[in-house]
């Protein structure tokens, strides 16, 4: 078998003791920190390069809170995957004599199966998923076959040594009720071992099936997230201790009722939100429900997303990859940036996908992101409700808009007389931002009164994937979003303060920033991107130098403000301010040639604004 595959097991006493320790001296960050240091991040290293040396520590029996410390980037988002997952991966795989790679840890119950299941749609391969107890709560067979069009067979077995010999892939579900992993069956593909309400854990089984490890991960980046850092270390301590994890639920109800009350009051939507373990999350419960309300009221009409192609590459990526697994879903691109403007754009591309007969569905941030433009809303009203005929003559299909407003979830833009009422509209907003401070990754979704039928599909999608937010989410929202528009406001006046101060300091540099005139409609955002002023004589030698000066300016920053100035990906953070380089960052699966290699700021209503202007006017005087 493959190194990647198989490994010797070790001691359980030696390893589990490793790990205690490990537990009694990380990081506080490592548990309620969303974003991670990008100064120490290599993305075609992760996990791998936190395994490395996290096994270096296991030879030495190191477990001093400065080693831990010092331990690189393992994820830059933690809902892709973060040190206390990686830790749990590594444990579990060390007992049973897997590569860390081949084990998996997720939020939802449902997703990994969905991600295998989607990998072997495109393969053309088959599947049989067996099961001694029950399949999970969500999982729905006929629903998922019609929708998504994944093609298995069931099969409930009396125990995993039942299980025939099958010509495709063998998926064995195990209801477990603690962390002592048992060796895995060579008749059986992947082993998911469902753990309640902390989420779940595949084990990929034989060198043959190694393709799927990028596969199934990607499926975890995209459409759900990991088994978030609370839920790990319940699970660590259940691995450590050999006793079944208290999975008890108190007030998660209450707290639910107090969010959902809370987004009501904020976006004064007309329809019941529902809560996400994520904004991709929520997203791909949007994008999947209006696909099977397609598929239910037009079943012979092509669907087209139509996404900026420089747009955060979650977004851009999901959109893709649901696309690439439809036959009737196919993307359309929609310029946004720069010389570009969104409601001429949203103008052809809806007269365009008129004459094709075909279901609109955009997606779209405002502002957008990282240019932190806002259209004409009354331009863009008008164009998404202005009626389209088709060739035939028949009326067109109208839009659906779907919004991401992350960057500024305080402006109305659904309820009645607001700037989308009249079109159908949903909105979304990742709850790493501002909803919660940046305490944890979930997202939620609204919609208006136009919307409210496509909502009740989208939630039931939700709840398909297994991908509501969980208890600790529900809490740490509950406390947080009644702030949230305050500490918009606080962070929106220290990001003009800086801004301003920028433009006095280094004229020649352009900023991305909403104008007083926006800001006066509610778009206070607390972000803005830095596009320097540069030298050289190519194109290719202005673009490497203004590279440099990026990385020389965040470097300043993060070194002399290490207690405030981060970098990593973030925006709405209750203290500090945030840098990154879209490109290498949140634009990570973009097309090159739309990538953005500037700087952008996220600056929050806590911080010493004062010698962030200092340190900023060092960098100028050293230019």
């Amino acid at each position: 078998m493959s190194d990647l595959i198989k490994n010797e097991a070790v001691e359980a006493t030696e390893l589990i003791g490793f790990i205690k320790e490990v537990l009694t001296n990380m990081p506080l960050d490592w548990l309620v920190l969303t974003t991670h240091r990008l100064d120490i991040y290599k993305e075609e290293l992760a996990k791998t390069e936190f395994l490395d040396h996290l096994e270096t520590l296991f030879a030495e029996n190191t477990t001093g809170a400065t080693a831990l410390q010092g331990l690189p980037t393992a994820y830059d988002y933690i809902r892709l995957g973060h040190p206390l997952s990686c830790v749990l991966e590594w444990g579990i795989a060390k007992l049973i004599g897997l590569s860390p790679e081949c084990v998996i840890s997720f939020s939802s119950e449902t997703m990994p199966i969905f991600a295998i299941l989607r990998t072997n749609l495109i393969d053309k391969k088959n599947t049989l998923i067996t099961y001694t107890d029950e399949l999970p709560n969500s999982f729905d067979a006929d629903l998922i076959r019609k929708v998504y069009g994944y093609t298995f067979e069931l099969k409930k077995v009396k125990s995993e040594n039942d299980i025939p010999t099958y010509d495709g892939s063998t998926i064995f579900i195990s209801d477990a009720s603690d962390f002592d992993n048992k060796p895995l069956n060579s008749t059986i593909d992947f082993r998911i071992n469902l753990h309640g309400t902390l989420g779940s854990v595949v084990l990929i089984n034989g060198a043959h099936n190694e393709h799927y490890i990028s596969e199934i991960q990607h499926v975890r980046r995209r459409e759900t997230i990991a088994m978030t850092p609370a839920n790990c270390l319940t699970a660590l301590k259940s691995f450590t201790s050999n006793v079944t994890p208290s999975t008890k639920q108190n007030r998660t109800e209450e707290y639910k009722d107090q969010v959902l009350a809370s987004i009501k009051k904020i976006t004064k939507a007309d329809t019941r939100a529902f809560v996400g373990s994520s904004g991709l999350s929520v997203q791909y419960a949007v994008m999947m429900g209006l696909v099977h309300d397609a598929q239910e009221n037009h079943p012979d009409k092509a669907i087209k997303f139509v996404v900026p192609p420089n747009c955060y590459g979650g977004t851009n990526d999901q959109a893709r990859r649901v696309a690439a697994a439809m036959k009737n879903v196919a993307i359309v691109d929609l310029p946004v940036d720069g010389d570009n403007d969104m409601v001429k754009s949203v103008e052809t591309v809806l007269t365009k996908l008129a004459a094709e007969d075909a279901i609109p569905y955009i997606i779209a941030e405002i502002p957008t992101n990282p240019r932190v433009e806002v259209p004409d809303l009354r331009k863009l009203k008008a164009v998404l409700t202005k009626p389209r005929t088709t060739p035939s003559g028949s009326t067109a299909i109208d839009p659906v808009f779907i919004l991401d407003q992350t960057f500024c979830p305080n402006v109305h833009f659904l309820g009645e007389g607001a700037y989308l009422s009249s079109v159908r509209a949903i909105s979304y907003a990742s709850g790493s931002k501002f909803p919660s401070g940046g305490l944890c990754t979930a997202g939620y979704a609204v919609g208006n009164a136009k919307a409210a039928g496509l909502m009740k599909k989208c939630e039931l999608h939700l709840s398909l994937c297994d991908n509501e937010a969980t208890a600790y989410q529900y809490e740490l929202l509950a406390k947080q979003l009644p702030s949230m528009n305050e500490r918009i406001a606080g962070a929106y006046a220290n990001t003009h303060a800086f801004v301003t101060f920028i433009q006095e300091k280094l004229p020649a540099a352009k900023i991305n920033f909403v104008s007083e005139e926006l800001a006066a409609q509610e778009f206070t955002p607390s972000v803005f991107s830095l596009d320097l002023p540069t030298k050289g004589n190519t194109a290719e030698e202005k673009e490497a130098h203004k590279r440099e000066l990026n990385h020389k300016l965040i470097n300043m920053m993060i070194t002399e403000i290490p207690e405030e100035s981060k970098y990593c990906v973030s925006y709405g953070q209750l203290k500090g301010c945030y840098w990154t380089i879209p490109a290498t960052s949140t634009q990570g699966t973009t097309k090159e040639g739309d990538k953005d290699y500037i700087a952008r700021v996220s600056l929050s209503a806590n911080m010493d604004l004062d010698k962030h202007k200092e340190v900023f006017a060092k960098f100028v005087e050293e230019l």
